[in-house]
């Protein structure tokens, strides 16, 4: 086994161990919007990776799921700025609450010929705000229905 493949072996085990990334809170509701914000902004210049980044301290996901999910994002956005030309801007669309428990910001980053939309939903518990869940996708015919 070359010293290569030992690191590696050893990264990949280190990440396995890892239960879970989170480990930070948001303690108010203008910090969610704020890195609902940072993270679109990210996306939108194609820096996937600072934009993983500022999600996993507060996302309770195994890591490797989280990287899972991060070479994928890399991939097909890859493809979309391939078929959808590049990034144009971006516009926040709706902020939706329950209670004051949890809030889902809907955010599309504009491209030449369509756009994909970013769904943040975070979630209050009793140490602070978290990320429940993130998710992007170029369907945002829903966006168009009326409550």
């Amino acid at each position: 086994m070359t010293i290569k493949n030992l690191i590696l072996t050893f990264l990949f085990s280190a990440i396995s161990i890892s239960l879970f990334a989170q480990e930070k809170h948001l303690k108010t509701v203008k910090e969610t919007q704020e890195l609902s914000d940072k993270v679109v902004s990210l996306f939108y210049q194609n820096k996937i990776t600072e934009a993983f980044d500022a999600l996993i301290p507060y996302w309770p996901m195994p890591e490797n799921e989280l990287m899972a999910i991060e070479e994928k994002t890399i991939k097909y956005l890859n493809i979309i700025e391939q078929r959808f030309g590049e990034s144009i801007g971006n516009v926040k669309v709706k902020n939706e609450t329950i209670s004051d428990i949890a809030i889902r910001e809907t955010y599309l980053i504009r491209y030449n010929s369509s756009a994909i939309r970013l769904i943040f939903t975070y979630y209050k518990n009793d140490n602070g705000w978290i990320v429940n869940a993130f998710k992007w996708d170029d369907s945002f015919s829903e966006e168009f229905k009326e409550n």
